[in-house]
């Protein structure tokens, strides 16, 4: 099946097309609706009449943009008129969703006039917080953005002027860098004299290009004042002719320290990339043919040829993904009166920075595990970066501020804040944890110092001030791996193999020595950095400490309860894994580490996990699961949860609604829990769920994370006696930050 068969097959499926409107309020009982629609609705509605600007408090429209067009100039299909551009638009509104957590309205109108054209939309700005009008033939476009900028009090942007000018921007500022060249010295040619071109050589010229250096050609050659004293150029690409002779574009190319290509594939030869100057920099953006091949572009010099292209299949691809959901986004969020061009230029300078900062492992799985790591070929950010929204959507936010187009003020941590809550609750419930962490950071112990992933989360920790990190092993080897890496990041190390280790020995063979071990078995062990990590932190030399992603969990975690042990009335230590679901946080336990718990041990994992919700500001309710409700079915196995929850019930210490044996949906749905069983001990849906097992727990876990959507941070290993954690095995560099945030929280309770 070809991709356009898949395409078609993919858009009719039931429901026909990508959109649908889904409600943001309970809308199940009989009052719900009355306060949805009438007569609830009356109260907004004559606020709103009484005080406009609260239309922005009591509806949707300050998340809401309209996506615009009349289908005249849809990429790579040219005029096929405002129906057969539905499916793009409905596309954009899929990104905007996405990517920035914004609603669209995709509207298509049957106007070629722009007086039309601009007349119905500036007539729906009650509607919208924003316009992105798309896919409109030049230079009407030109002529309809400017009149519904003037026209209209709420953003308007025409993507397909400005994000490629915005993402290629920020290419050239890293491009530039990497090679020693000035922006005001730059020779820039541009083949393309449409939207695209005119709009990017201006934003160029904002960035610090000089206007006199840039030469723009046509497909009937350069723009020259010859040409446009006769009357053969538009009034907007006239600003961009040269007084200089006439010539194709193999004699605008020659000498160019920049090529830009928004024209058409194949236009350019490796003859033409030979005539550039040292180090020439080529973004050849026509697609899905580039103006030169990357590979042929490559090959025309012996010199360093930095090169972009529109293709997601060769590096630095330019994508307007990168750009119109976050500036959309930082503009609705402090009600901008326009997208200007600070605002566009504080886009372009955020990506440029990204660029340069360490790239999470979820963004290099998502493409083939691509080393991606400033330089020649990652001059701009994936996509695929969820880090894009944190940094371009409070850039633009504060631009706007800055110039004055803002009617809200904003505060850039909560902003931040906010934002990552928009991509999950995971994000918000860590940003606790993580603002506890960076209030006290502590030292903490890295048992696996020379593992890739290990030392660039330890980066992140020591740069983001979430814990003092110090990387166990061997001294050589991690500063390799630091070097190869090129992090900004002078770690502190312990080495093992150099290091005094006669007091861990000696310590190591007080804990052990009734346990098997001789003196000589512990020096040896102390050179292991499982070991060696974890009399660190019993000695008080560090005050928490990871392991485990290089080793199976049993593995990792013997080293710890031989030495570091349970704490004070502890018997039992437990895993809990928090999961967190669109509107809703769960703590499950145990999953890593009881086997088969008995009544009391179920009941010393429940006050774990309760632990463990409380350190992310969560109050918890516990309940016991079984395949039973109170009673139900009366064998071994329903008893133990139910003795459990009776002891937790009666103990005097427990401070948290606790109740079982239930089955898992009377736990989470309170429909059942309160309709069916009123006299249970939990007024609300439980948070803390604890499982009867080990099997039990672990299907669990994996289930909900894998089939229910859920997003896991974890195994928290609760009940030591020193803040220790188990790593998992596959875990990316943000699992091992939120879990090092989780240790130095538990050691600044511990102080």
């Amino acid at each position: 099946m070809s991709l356009e068969d898949d395409s078609l097959e993919y858009h009719e499926r039931e429901p026909p097309g990508k959109l649908e409107v889904t409600t943001t309020k309970p809308t199940t009982s009989q009052r719900e609706l009355s306060l949805a629609y009438s007569p609830g609705v009356a109260g907004p509605c004559r606020a709103i009449a009484d005080e406009t600007d609260d239309v922005y408090r009591y509806t949707g429209k300050g998340n809401l943009v309209g996506v615009v067009s009349n289908g005249s100039a849809v990429l790579g299909l040219g005029d096929i008129g405002p129906e057969a551009s539905k499916p793009v638009m409905e596309g954009k509104g899929v990104l905007f969703k996405r990517f920035a957590d914004i609603d669209v309205f995709d509207i298509e109108l049957e106007y070629d006039d722009p007086d039309r054209f601009v007349d119905a939309v500036a007539g729906m700005e009650p509607t919208f917080g924003g316009i992105n009008v798309e896919d409109i033939a030049a230079p009407a476009c030109f002529e309809i953005e400017q009149a519904l900028r003037e026209r209209m009090d709420v953003p308007v942007f025409h993507d397909d002027q400005h994000g490629t000018a915005i993402i290629t921007g920020a290419a050239l500022l890293n491009a530039t860098e990497l090679v020693g060249k000035d922006l005001e010295n730059l020779e820039v040619t541009f083949a393309g004299a449409g939207a695209a071109a005119v709009a990017t050589a201006r934003f160029y010229v904002s960035l610090g290009v000089r206007r006199e250096n840039v030469t723009m050609v046509d497909i009937d050659g350069i723009l020259t004042t010859e040409r446009a004293e006769a009357g053969e150029l538009n009034p907007h690409n006239r600003e961009f002719a040269r007084d200089v002779p006439e010539g194709d574009l193999g004699d605008a190319i020659a000498g160019a320290d920049v090529f830009v290509g928004l024209s058409a594939g194949g236009i350019v030869s490796q003859e033409m990339i030979r005539s550039m100057a040292d180090d020439p920099i080529v973004f050849a953006m026509a697609n899905p043919d580039p103006e030169i091949g990357y590979e042929q572009a490559k090959a025309a010099r012996d010199d360093r040829v930095i090169m972009a292209t529109g293709r997601s299949d060769y590096p630095n691809q330019v994508n307007n993904v990168l750009g119109f959901p976050f500036l959309f986004r930082g503009a609705l969020d402090v009600r901008a009166t326009e997208i200007n061009e600070a605002m566009k230029v504080a886009a372009a300078s955020a990506l440029a920075d990204l660029a340069k900062a360490d790239v999470p492992d979820a963004v290099r799985k998502a493409y083939g595990d691509q080393p991606l790591q400033f330089g020649p070929e990652y001059i701009i950010p994936k996509p695929m970066d969820p880090r894009v929204l944190f940094e371009v959507a409070p850039a633009v936010a504060q631009a706007a501020i800055d110039s004055g187009a803002a009617r809200a003020d904003f505060e850039r941590a909560s902003y931040v804040e906010e934002l990552e809550a928009r991509l999950g609750k995971s994000r918000e419930m860590m940003r606790v944890v993580l603002n506890k962490a960076q209030s006290d950071p502590k030292r903490l112990a890295l048992a696996e110092g020379h593992d890739e992933t290990i030392v660039r989360a330890a980066a992140q920790l020591a740069d983001r001030n979430i814990a003092k990190p110090i990387l166990i092993g061997n001294r050589t080897r991690i500063e390799r791996v630091v070097a190869d890496l090129e992090l900004a990041f002078e770690p502190e190390i312990v080495d093992p193999e150099t290091a005094d280790t006669e007091a861990y020995a000696d310590a190591l063979y007080e804990r052990r020595k009734r346990k098997g071990i001789t003196r000589t078995e512990a020096a040896e062990r102390i050179q292991e950095s499982n070991y060696f990590a974890s009399v660190m932190v019993e000695q008080g030399d560090a005050d928490a400490m990871l392991t485990g992603l290089t080793y199976h969990y049993p593995s990792a975690l013997r080293p710890l309860l031989q030495v570091v042990g349970t704490a004070d009335g502890v018997d039992h230590a437990a895993g809990v894994y928090m999961l967190t679901f669109k509107n809703r946080v769960v703590f499950l336990a145990d999953a890593t580490v009881n086997q088969d718990p008995d009544a009391e041990t179920l009941a010393e994992v429940t006050r774990h996990a309760a632990d463990i919700a409380r350190r992310f500001d969560v109050e918890p309710r516990a309940a016991l699961l079984s395949y039973s409700d109170f009673g139900s079915v009366d064998n071994e196995g329903t008893r133990k949860p139910r003795r459990a929850a009776d002891r937790l019930r009666t103990d005097h210490d427990v401070d948290f609604p606790v109740d079982g044996e239930m089955q898992a949906d009377t736990a989470v749905i309170e429909d059942v829990l309160q309709g069916t069983y009123e006299f249970t001990d939990l007024e609300q849906p439980a948070n803390v769920l604890v499982l009867p097992n080990l099997e039990a727990g672990n299907i669990a876990y994996k289930l909900l994370q894998r089939l229910g959507g859920a997003d896991a941070v974890g195994p928290m290993l609760a009940g030591m006696a020193e803040p220790v954690h188990v790593l998992q095995r596959d875990d990316e560099v943000r699992d091992i930050v939120n879990l090092a945030a989780v240790a130095t929280v538990e050691a600044q309770q511990r102080e």
